[in-house]
């Protein structure tokens, strides 16, 4: 194994370059469509990409936990995905919605399973997992922030080359992942089963009262989850922001500040408050777009894209590292695996049927007329967030009280 000095950059940049990919046109897809009369298709545009992280993610863990090894596993589906947001474009000029929501399902069902792969390559390859994998992730967050500035720059916030520019990196991504430290399946000679086609050990986590809790509030959480990335551009926009994509860049920035404090934060209060800070972050950061659109007010649209680091670091980074540690070392992959299947799939597949019938059904004007309507839509998002944050508080009662000082502010012995 590496030492961590040469370690961390390496799998950094794996992060990075996967966060390049999905910054590329995750955030903009809604101001994509909607500019090219495809609008009333956004809600299941991101839904369709829930379907795919029900389906393809725990299987895919499945599989790198007994059969094949996770980065070339990573490699091969970096490069499928590569090809298919090359012909995306196409589609969109066209307005043939169907064959979009085809291809981007296509996507999500070979891109989705990235996430517990590299989980997994990270987790596998360092030590010190606490003050480690924040650090790494760091990474993501700057290639998320490149990508929003590179198109915001060059026009591209609304066009639909952002996804070939997506493509293209994505098959570098692909090539480098070849390169990356080899890590093979943890329980490759055990005979398979159908417990093991049907990744049931990695459900028997589901026994776990805090952990099905947790995954409960994952699932609800994404209905906050979608309605920003949904449609936070589409409101801006309405409000008045020009390249929109290199202003939703501020919320990576915050990223990276509360990602490298995550480990302070651990230390001292732990999983509970760390995640109990995520939520209500996600209620004020509602609350905020809520009182700021029916007057454009810019100041409070800047602060509420700023809240990004609290919301996705307190909540669903921690929630990654809370999943690896209630895994035993042979599901490790599943368990990722399993997160990502209650999250980006069944979190965004209710997250985006929900947060499209209110879209479509408050927001019916265009432009400056629609503010006022997007107060509405954003108050409703807020008082649901409020409710799992009270669900979350009262139900989840793991004793932990903070993670010991010396799991975070000890050195990694990888080398």
């Amino acid at each position: 194994m590496l030492n961590r000095s040469m370690m961390l950059p390496r799998l950094g940049l794996m992060v990075f370059f996967q966060e390049f990919v999905y910054g590329s046109w995750l955030v903009s897809m809604g101001l994509i469509l909607s500019k090219h009369g495809l609008s009333s298709i956004i809600g299941i545009a991101y839904a369709v990409g829930g379907v795919a992280a029900i389906l393809s993610p725990i299987f895919t863990g499945m599989l790198t936990d007994r059969f094949f090894s996770s980065q070339k596993v990573l490699a091969i589906l970096n490069i499928i995905g590569g090809i298919i947001l090359w012909f995306i474009p196409e589609q969109i000029y066209s307005g043939n919605g169907t064959t979009f929501l085809w291809l981007i399902f296509l996507y999500n069902l070979v891109f989705i399973p990235s996430y517990s792969l590299r989980n997994n390559i990270s987790f596998r390859n360092i030590k010190n997992t606490k003050k480690d994998f924040p650090l790494i992730n760091v990474f993501g967050t700057v290639g998320f922030i490149a990508a929003g500035l590179l198109l915001g720059m060059l026009g591209y916030s609304e066009n639909p080359v952002s996804f070939q520019v997506g493509a293209v990196v994505s098959i570098l991504t692909g090539l480098y992942n070849f390169t990356l430290p080899h890590t093979p399946p943890l329980d490759k000679d055990k005979p398979i089963s159908v417990r093991d086609w049907f990744c049931l050990d990695a459900l028997s986590l589901l026994k776990d009262r805090n952990y099905l809790v947790f995954l409960i509030c994952t699932v609800l959480l994404f209905i906050p989850f979608t309605a920003y990335s949904s449609y936070a551009s589409v409101l801006l926009e309405a409000v008045g922001f020009e390249k929109v994509a290199s202003v939703m860049t501020i919320g990576q920035v915050s990223e990276v500040v509360f990602m490298l404090l995550l480990p302070l934060f651990f230390r001292r209060i732990g999983y509970k408050y760390v995640f109990f800070i995520g939520i209500v972050a996600w209620v004020l950061r509602s609350s905020l777009f809520a009182l700021g659109a029916p007057e454009a007010i810019t100041m409070l649209m800047f602060v509420t894209i700023g809240l990004h680091g609290f919301c996705w670091n307190f909540f669903f980074v921690a929630g990654f590292m809370y999943t690896d540690e209630k895994a035993s070392p042979e599901i490790k992959s599943q368990a990722q695996g399993l997160l990502m299947m209650f999250s980006q799939g069944f979190g965004i597949f209710f997250g985006s049927l929900a947060t499209g019938y209110v879209f479509e059904n408050i927001v019916t004007n265009q432009g400056s007329d629609s503010l006022v309507q997007w107060g509405q839509f954003w108050t409703y998002i807020s008082v649901f967030t409020t409710f799992v944050a009270i669900i979350f508080f009262i139900l989840f009662k793991n004793r932990e009280k903070a993670i010991r000082k010396d799991e975070t502010d000890g050195v990694s012995k990888a080398g």
